[in-house]
């Protein structure tokens, strides 16, 4: 598949209504810059949020979780408040692609998200935002677009270079997108973008094509769009 960014890659941020079985980029970084991950335990616990959250019933606490789900997560798919398609997380920020599955589903989902600002600051004995402010949302309005933002998210930690200690807090759904075992299984639901291509090598260099793009465009305004 030949790698032509949309023409309308740079969207504007505005008011965004959620809609069920649409697709919608979320993001957001730590308040001035911060790290929000400062060891894989803050990793594997924002994941484990990403999980557990997703639960049209609410759990309570990831505490209280563990006690009635010993596995965690929803008990099915009918389950789930929203379908991650693909997700980064870095050091300071992170990066999703959500399908809405259950009504105002993204907004119960980030809502019970944001219970890990109170596991952070517990752990490193700070208080106040984690966040810089709430999060982000943009409506993913065409297949391209989409293709293209889920090369971005899958490797956004390679768009941003990021190397020695940094690129040891990262985690992506990456290798579930290119690994012959994970493609089937995994966090993810990775039909939508994996069924477009012959097999998993073709997706896996256009991903990379994209990326070469997404690093050239950088400077100019990829990054106004999609963290500051």
């Amino acid at each position: 598949m030949a790698v032509e960014p949309p023409s309308d890659i740079i969207k504007i941020m505005r008011k965004v209504n959620f809609i069920n079985g649409e697709y919608y980029h979320i993001f957001n970084r730590g308040v001035d810059k911060r790290d929000i991950f400062k060891d894989k335990e803050d990793i594997e616990r924002f994941f484990q949020s990403m999980r557990e959250f997703n639960s049209i019933n609410p759990i309570g606490s990831i505490y209280e979780n563990s006690f009635r789900n010993p596995l965690g997560g929803s008990t099915a798919k009918t389950d789930k408040l929203v379908d991650f398609i693909c997700y980064c997380l870095n050091p300071n920020h992170y990066h999703f692609i959500l399908k809405q599955v259950s009504d105002n589903g993204i907004e119960k989902f980030m809502h019970r998200l944001g219970g890990y600002t109170w596991f952070f600051n517990k752990k490193y004995d700070r208080s106040g935002s984690l966040f810089q402010g709430r999060y982000k949302a943009i409506h993913i309005d065409s297949n391209e677009y989409l293709l293209y933002l889920s090369a971005y998210t899958n490797l956004n930690d390679k768009v941003h270079q990021l190397g020695g200690g940094a690129a040891k807090l990262v985690k992506s759904s990456w290798s579930e997108y290119v690994d012959d075992i994970l493609s089937n299984n995994g966090f993810c639901e990775k039909d939508i973008i994996l069924g477009q291509f012959k097999n998993i090598d073709e997706y896996k260099s256009f991903a990379k094509e994209a990326l070469e793009i997404i690093k050239e465009n950088k400077e100019k305004e990829m990054e106004k769009l999609l963290i500051e």
